[in-house]
């Protein structure tokens, strides 16, 4: 009996110890995959920094675009305007319909299951597809031609998707007795929702809201066909414009501004840290004034 103590007793250190050195390993990984991220994300930004800091110039911020100046402000009011306008139509109607797939509809509907393969579906369609389909849509169809319209029409529909799935899990991953308890004090499901689950879910719905801004701020295949790349800034929504990932692409595909390419690069990773911290005060304020 007391050989058979040991004996278990000895096994069991062993698989402890085997236990130990395996997640010691998956750590050791994990920190591994997290360092290498955090490398190449500093690599790049460093090296744009390095490549774009020099070759930056006032007259690059001039309010008319030149051959000469190549100035990317016309191409920066494009973008900010882009952005407002997309979100403008795609931030409720993607909200909405995520508070509609939580909170109202029945489990395993097939209109439910469909909603939610097409948003799936919609996410893993690549951005040239999405520009050929606003072309053939919005510029030709429809005669938007190429113009400002067109392009945060096609952004929409790019962005939509990732706004209804961030959505949906942010309120989805809310516990059932936080409603519980607000309907328990005689809350109605509409005050419920808009006093007790959406303050909840609001850092999540902000992160779907600010991936969809990174996108529609760093493409170029769907807008070059759709937006087009006229430097001056759109007066209308019927004109054309050229986002600043789209000058940029422009000034280096040209190859005589590369180096202005860069520096138009540095601009565009700091107008990407100014929108992100933007959109995560106002998530903020408006998490603090719903309570």
């Amino acid at each position: 009996m007391e050989n058979n103590s040991i004996d278990v007793s000895t096994n069991s250190l062993k698989n402890l110890r085997k236990n130990k050195t395996k997640s010691r390993l998956i750590k050791g990984f994990i920190y591994l995959m997290a360092f290498i991220t955090l490398a190449v994300l500093f690599y790049l930004i460093i090296y744009m920094l390095v490549n774009g800091i020099p070759h930056l110039k006032p007259s690059m911020f001039s309010n008319h675009y030149t051959s000469k100046n190549v100035s990317m402000m016309p191409s920066i009011k494009t973008t900010v305007m882009l952005v407002l306008l997309t979100l403008l139509i795609a931030s409720p109607i993607g909200i909405f319909t995520a508070i509609y797939l939580s909170e109202y509809s029945k489990k395993n509907s097939k209109v439910v299951t469909l909603i939610r393969l097409a948003t799936e579906t919609l996410s893993g369609i690549p951005s040239i597809v999405y520009g050929l389909f606003g072309m053939l849509l919005f510029v030709m169809r429809l005669k938007f031609r190429y113009s400002l319209i067109s392009g945060v029409l096609t952004m929409f529909i790019m962005v939509l998707p990732l706004i209804i799935r961030a959505s949906e899990q942010a309120l989805l991953s809310i516990d059932d007795e936080l409603r519980a308890g607000s309907y328990a004090l005689g809350a109605g499901k509409l005050y419920t929702i808009r006093k007790v689950l959406l303050p909840v879910a609001m850092p999540g719905i902000m992160a779907g809201i600010i991936l969809s801004i990174g996108r529609v701020v760093g493409e170029t295949a769907a807008l070059m066909f759709t937006l087009g790349t006229d430097p001056r800034v759109p007066s209308s929504l019927m004109q054309s414009g050229r986002s600043l990932a789209l000058h940029m692409y422009v000034l280096s595909s040209e190859g005589f501004h590369v180096e202005e390419s860069y520096a138009t690069g540095v601009v565009l990773v700091i107008l990407v840290l100014i929108i992100n911290i933007v959109s995560n005060l106002i998530g903020k304020k408006l998490t603090k004034g719903s309570k």
